[in-house]
């Protein structure tokens, strides 16, 4: 079945065509109808299997059949800002030979120029939480207008604690609109989410929930954890990887990774939270054009990257959660293009595998690369995880605290409390 069934509007098919596609993917086969006949839509779909197109090219459609106004009427949430602007670049794309208006907000830049776009008046906003809420509090965006919203990634949005942020958006919305969430699991919490937000939602999945996709070839490679900077190495330079993206749990890890890989003569850039907005930026340009070979990436800094035919994904540390496997290596093996995955196992690591295992229903294969196998001698050590105790190691809960010496005197009307810092 090609774009032309569809019953898409003549403007919308010529900007698909004009990209090259010709056959939708099965999350647009499913999506597109159902979107514009109206109905909210609960959608689950693996990293890379076109759902932004499957909502976006409904949600123009839609748009441009209704009168223009200068206010809000369509307001896309993202989790990161890369996957703002990635959506922000495909309304572009698509709607070029429509009359719709659409801008992209999020953090970590100066807000007066989105301010000066607001005013303006735009049709279409894709926005990060933090940012949308500051615009709302200086009372810069109207959304009382806004008829559609789409929640995308809406488990990545609730794993990195925006669900009170994204509450207090929707209750600044018409209690009369349309709904899209977007999910690649479906835990408890988006259950629960999909129950308050959606209206009688159609339920469209093309693949089961937390599972990967076959086309990617997956290998464990046991380790002992002190080794793994010089395996990793190894690895690139022995299979030749190119244009490889490599998670770890932390910042300074990927910071610490990013300087090791140099040392051995292997170009690599870091990518994460505390990166400036164009640092990341230039990071993911020179990694697509090759004069970057590795891309090291938190989880979150990774989310909403839009990397074509991206051949391998290597974890150098396993995600505290499961289900963040299944994003990681999600990024590799879209469409019909194959894919591989590496993960470097150390000891402390065996729970979080056998989570991974259990949610992925298989077993993955392991591989003692020569000279690396691990040392039976050495203990486990805990793995604090960064997600639940942003204060400290749940090992030890006094970590992280504010201490005083005999000498000190706290200071007044001071809790001392550090307030959790929000990176969109």
């Amino acid at each position: 079945m090609s774009f032309d069934s569809l019953s898409l509007l003549p403007e919308l098919l010529r900007a698909v065509h004009e990209q090259g596609y010709t056959t939708p993917t099965p999350i647009q086969l499913k999506s597109i109808p159902v979107i514009l006949e109206g109905h909210d839509v609960l959608g689950g779909a693996q990293t890379g299997t076109g759902k932004t197109a499957g909502f976006t090219l409904p949600l123009l459609q839609l748009l441009s059949k209704k009168p223009a106004t200068k206010k809000v009427r369509a307001l896309v949430l993202t989790p990161t800002r890369e996957l703002a602007d990635q959506v922000g670049q495909s309304i572009e794309m698509y709607g070029k030979h429509l009359p719709l208006k659409s801008t992209v907000i999020f953090g970590g830049v100066n807000i007066n120029p989105q301010i000066k776009k607001l005013r303006h008046g735009v049709d279409i906003v894709v926005a990060t939480p933090g940012r949308l809420l500051d615009h709302a509090n200086q009372g810069t965006i109207d959304l009382s207008k806004v008829d559609m919203l789409v929640l995308d990634e809406a488990d990545r949005m609730l794993d990195m604690g925006f669900i009170h942020d994204v509450r207090k958006i929707i209750a600044l919305l018409p209690k009369k609109r349309q709904n899209l969430l977007f999910s690649a699991t479906f835990s408890n919490k988006i259950k629960a989410l999909a129950n308050d937000l959606l209206n009688s939602p159609i339920t469209i999945e093309v693949a089961r929930c937390n599972t990967t996709s076959e086309q990617v070839e997956q290998t464990i490679y046991p380790v002992d954890r002190v080794r793994k900077p010089e395996l990793l190495s190894h690895l690139i330079s022995s299979k030749k990887l190119q244009q490889v993206l490599v998670f770890t749990r932390t910042k300074h890890g990927a910071n610490r990774l990013t300087q090791h890989l140099e040392k051995d003569g292997i170009s690599a850039a870091a990518i994460h939270g505390n990166k400036s907005q164009g640092a990341r930026v230039k990071a993911l340009s020179n990694f697509k054009d090759g004069s970057v070979r590795i891309l090291v990436a938190t989880d979150i800094a990774a989310r909403g990257l839009d990397i074509d035919q991206l051949p391998h994904v290597v974890n150098f540390e396993l995600p505290n959660v499961p289900e963040d496997y299944v994003h990681r290596i999600g990024r590799t093996g879209r469409a019909s293009h194959k894919g591989e995955a590496i993960s470097l196992v150390c000891i402390d690591e065996h729970q979080l595998l056998d989570g991974i295992e259990k949610l992925i229903k298989r077993d993955l294969p392991k591989i003692i690369a020569p000279g690396y196998k691990p040392d039976p001698s050495i203990a486990a050590e805990p793995i604090p995880n960064g997600r639940n105790t942003r204060r400290g190691n749940p090992a030890n809960p006094g970590h992280g605290k504010k201490r005083f010496s005999a000498n000190q005197k706290r200071p007044r009307n001071s809790t001392w409390r550090k307030k959790p810092m929000r990176k969109v």
